[in-house]
């Protein structure tokens, strides 16, 4: 399964696109896209994954993404609806010129970054989010004008994070996009079974030692590791349909109660009781 390329066009009467909590976490949407993106998303933890770079957040994340550059929705395996806010636009929204005007130099320095995937961390991703999520509620003239003191915002940071992430580009990595995503596919489709690592060298062509390094090296997580991720993110869902422990640890591919309450522990910081306990008793089903 490669990336997906996201068509965009901007909301009516605007140079820019305006997306809210788009309630994408039950989807497993890996895309891409020429405009630039900017995602800030409030959740109590989940997955940052731009290009090669994943990372876990909490509390809220703030990213600025460049052009072609994949990823993933900052909701996905997250068990409640997050508010998400969304801000898509083409390199010239401004118009062909207008990044090369003095007053702009900082911005299109800010762009030029962003290529490699920034985020940003502290004061200025609070102060950026509650900008950002005042921004549908204001008349066009006066979001543009909010977004471009955003940026300025963010042009001035020094609390940010390069991503390093590349975008699609060449044959090569076009290839190891796909290579990647028969990996998930295969994981999304098998993840309550029996999962072979031998078999999943397989399908990318390569050996299981290969595969391994090749694995580690481009999402920063052993297989083991990522597979455990994915699984627990579906025990979750199974508890919060008040389902019983050892329903949620079989049917999230576990196959073992003791390991399944260890790994839950280690990843989630409680027990998969208190878990359901916790979310149940405040009249939250997912």
């Amino acid at each position: 399964m490669k990336a997906k390329r996201e068509a965009i066009s901007a909301d009516e009467n605007s140079s820019f696109r305006i997306l809210l909590t788009p309630n994408l976490n039950e989807l497993f949407y890996w895309h891409f896209h020429p405009e630039f993106e900017i995602v800030y998303v409030e959740a109590d933890h989940g997955f940052r994954h731009i290009g090669d770079h994943i990372s876990k957040y909490s509390g809220s994340d703030l990213a600025l993404i460049g052009p072609n550059i994949p990823h993933l929705n900052f909701d996905y395996g997250v068990e409640a609806t997050v508010e998400t806010v969304v801000v898509q636009m083409k390199e010239d929204f401004l118009g062909r010129d207008f990044l090369s005007l003095p007053e702009m130099v900082a911005i299109k320095d800010l762009f030029d970054r962003a290529r490699q995937g920034l985020a940003f961390y502290g004061g200025t991703k609070r102060l950026a989010g509650e900008r950002l999520k005042n921004l549908p509620s204001l008349r066009h003239f006066d979001q543009l004008v909010l977004l471009l003191q955003i940026f300025h915002l963010l042009a001035e940071s020094n609390e940010t994070e390069l991503l390093k992430a590349q975008p699609i580009a060449s044959a090569s990595m076009i290839k190891e996009q796909q290579r990647l995503h028969k990996v998930y596919q295969f994981i999304e489709t098998h993840y309550q079974k029996d999962v072979d690592v031998n078999e999943v060298a397989g399908i990318c062509h390569l050996t299981t030692a290969a595969f391994c390094r090749y694995f580690k090296k481009t999402t920063h997580y052993t297989f083991t590791d990522f597979l455990n991720q994915y699984r627990i993110n579906q025990s979750k869902k199974i508890l919060l349909q008040d389902k019983t422990v050892t329903e949620a640890c079989y049917e999230s591919g576990f196959g073992n109660i003791s390991y399944f309450n260890k790994t839950f522990k280690k990843l989630i910081g409680e027990n998969p009781l208190n878990f359901k306990k916790k979310h149940l008793s405040s009249g939250y089903i997912n």
